[in-house]
């Protein structure tokens, strides 16, 4: 009997592992007792991005103990196949979708919340205090830290590949399917509190004077108090809210055309 396992992984998971590793076989050695949770993410592959591990055939869960000889899989969420009648190694999806994000991505912070979302964010919060934050509040932690999903607590993390903030976004309202949620200014963008239409009476002594002079229209932050009108500002941000809303509609097309050619093949 060999002392050996086979495992290999599937679509973006390989995007953690070395060139040479990726969409192959992988022999490694099994030298201690382990779960197939520890072996993966010993190989670098964070739990919270598997959503199907199976060895010799049989679909497992994150506590199954590896044994010599074993042929594992693992592969990442399904978005549009049917798996339900295997064993998931990821708990049902959150009913809404609230974030928290890592000490990196701070402009992604900002984008979300324009667009709605509840996102939390502070440039200090430490590795511990976001695994406790996504626990506590039903979070999903977004992170560019792979170590950090590793942490046995997180059960909703995604890990952010895309470098460029606005491929971030386009990134994460592809991954968890959030076109349809989007209320673009009904956040602040500083602080994450609701924003609610405002009398300009009511805050005219803390406009600038053309500010005051040329807008009529304003909402306020009900935590923070910032002030918020339909500026320069707020025009490139309705101009990219009509870019993504364009991308999702090429996005949708194509997996129509692309579902048409596979019911006609």
């Amino acid at each position: 009997m060999t002392d050996c396992v086979s495992i290999r992984f599937y679509e973006e998971l390989n995007d953690f592992l070395p060139p040479a590793q990726r969409k192959v076989d992988i022999s490694y050695a099994l030298t201690e007792k382990r779960s197939v949770k520890d072996l993966v993410e010993s190989i670098g592959v964070p739990h919270t991005e598997i959503d199907l591990v199976i060895v010799n055939g049989e679909s497992v869960d994150f506590n199954y103990p590896v044994q010599a000889g074993d042929r594992i899989s693992v592969y990442p969420v399904f978005e549009s196949l049917d798996i339900s009648p295997l064993k998931h190694c990821q708990p049902e999806p959150l009913r809404h979708s609230r974030f928290v994000l890592d000490v990196h991505l701070g402009r992604l912070t900002a984008y979300l919340r324009m667009l709605g979302f509840d996102t939390l964010y502070r440039n200090d919060y430490d590795d511990p205090q976001l695994a406790e934050i996504s626990v506590r509040e039903h979070r999903i932690l977004l992170t560019c830290d792979r170590r950090l999903l590793m942490r046995k607590q997180i059960t909703h993390g995604y890990f952010v590949r895309a470098r460029q903030p606005k491929q971030q976004l386009l990134e994460i309202l592809s991954r968890f399917d959030l076109y349809n949620n989007l209320h673009p200014f009904s956040r602040c963008m500083h602080c994450n509190g609701i924003t609610r239409a405002v009398d300009k009476q009511q805050i005219e002594d803390r406009l600038p004077a053309k500010t005051k002079k040329y807008y009529h229209e304003f909402y306020q932050c009900e935590n923070c108090h910032k002030i918020y009108w339909k500026g320069s500002h707020y025009l490139k941000m309705a101009k990219m809210i009509k870019m993504l809303e364009h991308n999702n509609r090429l996005v949708v097309s194509n997996s129509e055309n692309n579902n048409a050619s596979y019911r006609q093949t």
